[in-house]
């Protein structure tokens, strides 16, 4: 690992295919916003030499966060590649978002890679939300380290910041979580802090000191050593109580003077098994530098202490009609499978797939089968089709290079496959497989929006559509109720991103509108009402009368149409166009014009004229009879009811139900989930929560999470209701 003596020389800069799963190394950069993952990436892409300079590549650009959205927005909001070289691995750095709204394409990022670094901000600590990523992480049983950043900053503390991380993710085992090294600092500034200047390695008692700018290995002096025996006492039995050697427990015991050689692998073996989690540190290079601090050590705890590609189990994989298929784990000569993990637009080539080979070989210019991932509710289209692979290459900022092939194990960009999308499959087009999809959260913020022009509307379909295969954690709903386009994101930022992608990508300018919820009308009581319709203006006439009774019905009734004419008052073949009228009203509403349901309408009694009645007269008729009723009896407004279920720490239990309250709702259990949290039941009016996954984010400071699904309507309160009625009246 970074203990090790020798620095492994950088590469060249060039990506390259791997030749053997055993080069390749996937792993994942997680962490909040801010806590500098993609300054890291791009100090590990300088150290091993595939920038020219912090963040450049040779041709310009920087290595990640090169999307002009990234640029002014200043944040990364997109899942980014970064393959380097070192000790003759390929390492496919994936650097993810650290803010809430783009948790898509940090599962993406989970999804592609073998093992996690957890960036750690040194002023800022560990937030509720990477605690819980943590947690998924070890569910799967994910290997993962801890890198701490932002020494520099002035109350920065290494050694309280990493109790703070045994606190927080070694729940079960705080001696699971320690460092490997220590800082060393450098000569007090006039404020009195002292920079980061180098590292002490506990186990190898070596000082890699990096201020000149490349990191050089020396002994340590006399008084340095008894500084460290407490840590590398502590480390070594960390390792050991970890170690698959039994005896080696005792030995230690014993007083035996255990190999550090010996320790390495054990402590590999336990990185890699996922039992045990380093403490690294890390900073940027400086201006001039070729090397940034503690960016070796990482680049060697990478390669030697990460699992290969080789060893995670196979993923599950079924034919597309849902039989099972075993597959071998990570073989380059198996059935191809591989997995669509991200999905681009670019301007001059089209749509680019991002894609991590789990079997089989990848090769330009083959046909494979895209399988669909069933995310029609989304507005995802499911499918099952052929397409010809183009271009292999790996991602370098802006930059794409040319790759030869994929292997099992490997990550690439695949142009030209038009069909295909995140989470989609491919596979050989003689034996089309199906990988389980990923879970994805549900987007539960609406943003409503209209074509700004008509040139804007003939463009927004396919803008849209494009928009959504992209990203799987935004779903498009053509609300048939409200006759609005609803893209339903995230939260605030991810709705921001959207716009400006349909703006500036696709060319489609969009206005937002307040999103609308699907109200309901009904009768509160019993009403009659008459439908008079004769008009005689020369020719032939329309002669047409009806009268009514209308009743409430139980909630889900909808409309129910009775006939109880007798005496043939109005001619039976009429009968159905008073209801096909009945029915025409109710659809636009009796009130405010909004849908009627659950009332019985009875046609008691009317008249018709041999010569002037029509069906459209009759119709006519029992729409103005609906609408007579209406008049002289008290309608309910209805609203929709969302059951509610928000999983949150016990510390914002009382917060959150008393936040569900004051927007009318009615808790209707709790229950201990485990974790120290408690999951929260409610039904709540869904116009109350429109904007709830932006307010219970604050609300938790991040940490909780919350489901909604339709319940039923039921009547709104007086005063709310005379509101959208004078509302709905003073509208055009």
């Amino acid at each position: 690992m970074g203990d090790k003596a020798n620095a492994h020389p950088g590469a060249a800069g060039r990506a390259t295919a791997a030749d053997h799963p055993a080069s390749v190394r996937n792993v994942v950069l997680v962490g909040h916003s801010g806590s500098g993952k993609t300054t890291l990436v791009e100090a590990l892409a300088l150290t091993a030499g595939a920038v020219n300079r912090a963040g450049r590549v040779e041709d310009g650009g920087t290595v990640s966060d090169y999307d002009e959205i990234e640029h002014r927005q200043q944040r990364s909001v997109q899942l980014s590649l970064v393959p380097v070289e070192w000790g003759g691995c390929k390492i496919n750095v994936l650097d993810t978002p650290g803010y809430a709204d783009f948790v898509g394409e940090l599962r993406a990022g989970l999804r592609a890679a073998d093992a996690a670094l957890f960036v750690v901000s040194a002023s800022d600590g560990v937030d509720g939300s990477t605690r819980m990523v943590w947690e998924e992480c070890a569910a799967v049983g994910m290997p993962r380290a801890i890198v701490i950043t932002h020494l520099e900053a002035a109350r920065a503390d290494f050694d309280e910041m990493t109790r703070t991380c045994a606190g927080a993710f070694g729940a079960d085992d705080p001696d699971a979580v320690l460092p490997l090294y220590l800082p060393l600092h450098g000569a007090p500034a006039p404020d009195g802090h002292a920079p980061v200047t180098g590292l002490i390695g506990l186990l190898s008692q070596k000082l890699f000191d990096y201020s000149s700018g490349e990191r050089k290995e020396s002994e340590p002096g006399p008084d340095q050593l008894p500084l460290i025996d407490e840590a590398r006492n502590r480390l070594i039995e960390g390792i050991i109580s970890e170690s698959e050697d039994e005896t080696l427990m005792d030995r230690y015991l014993g007083g035996e003077e255990i190999d550090v050689k010996t320790l390495v692998q054990d402590l590999e073996r336990a990185v890699a098994r996922g039992v045990f989690f380093p403490v690294l540190a890390a900073a940027p290079a400086a201006e001039g530098a070729r090397q940034g601090l503690g960016t070796v050590e990482l680049l060697e705890l990478i390669t030697g202490g990460f699992p290969t590609p080789l060893e995670p189990a196979a993923p599950t994989v079924t034919t597309p009609d849902g039989k099972p298929r075993e597959i071998k784990a990570c073989d380059p000569n198996g059935p191809l499978v591989a997995e669509v993990v991200k999905t681009a637009s670019d301007p001059y080539v089209g749509r680019i797939s991002l894609v991590r080979v789990f079997s089989g070989t990848l090769r330009p210019d083959q046909t494979v089968h895209v399988s669909g991932h069933g995310l029609a509710d989304r507005g995802h289209e499911d499918h099952d089709v052929d397409e010809r692979v183009g271009a292999l290459s790996a991602p370098f900022g802006k930059q794409q290079r040319t790759l030869s092939h994929a292997i099992a194990g490997d990550m690439a960009c695949v142009a030209k496959l038009n069909r295909a999308e995140t989470g989609d499959t491919l596979s050989a087009k003689d034996d089309p497989l199906l990988m389980e999809p990923w879970e994805m959260p549900d987007p539960l913020l609406p943003l409503a929006i209209h074509a700004h022009s008509k040139a804007d509307e003939d463009k927004l379909s396919q803008g849209l559509s494009r928009l959504v295969a992209e990203d799987p954690t935004m779903r498009l709903e053509q609300n048939q109720d409200t006759h609005q386009v609803v893209l339903w994101c995230l939260g605030e930022a991810h709705a921001d991103v959207a716009l400006e992608r349909l703006r500036n990508r696709y060319g489609v300018q969009v206005d937002v509108v307040p999103h609308k919820v699907s109200l309901r009308e009904t009768f509160a009581a019993k009403s009659a009402g008459r439908g008079r319709h004769v008009k005689q203006s020369g020719g032939h006439g329309q002669y047409a009368i009806c009268e009514i009774e209308v009743e409430p019905l139980p909630g889900g009734s909808g409309i129910e149409f009775v006939d109880k004419v007798v005496g043939g008052a109005v001619p039976r073949q009429f009968i159905p166009s008073v209801e096909k009228g009945v029915r025409a009203q109710a659809a636009k509403g009796v009130a405010a014009g909004y849908p009627l349901i659950d009332v019985r309408v009875t046609l008691l009694d009317g008249k018709a004229h041999s010569v002037d009645s029509s069906d459209a007269a009759f119709q006519t008729a029992g729409a103005l009879a609906l609408r007579e009723a209406a008049a002289d009896a008290k309608i309910h407004l209805l609203e929709p009811v969302a059951e509610v279920s928000v999983l949150v720490g016990d510390d914002y239990v009382g917060a959150v139900m008393s936040d569900l309250s004051g927007r009318r709702g009615r808790v209707v259990g709790t229950e201990q989930a485990g974790g120290g949290r408690t999951l929260v039941r409610a039904e709540v009016p869904e116009i109350e929560i429109d904007r709830y996954a932006v307010d219970l984010r604050s609300l938790s400071h991040g940490t909780a999470r919350f489901s909604r699904r339709y319940a039923r309507h039921e009547p709104m309160p007086a005063h709310i209701a005379e509101k959208i009625r004078e509302q709905a009246q003073d509208s055009p």
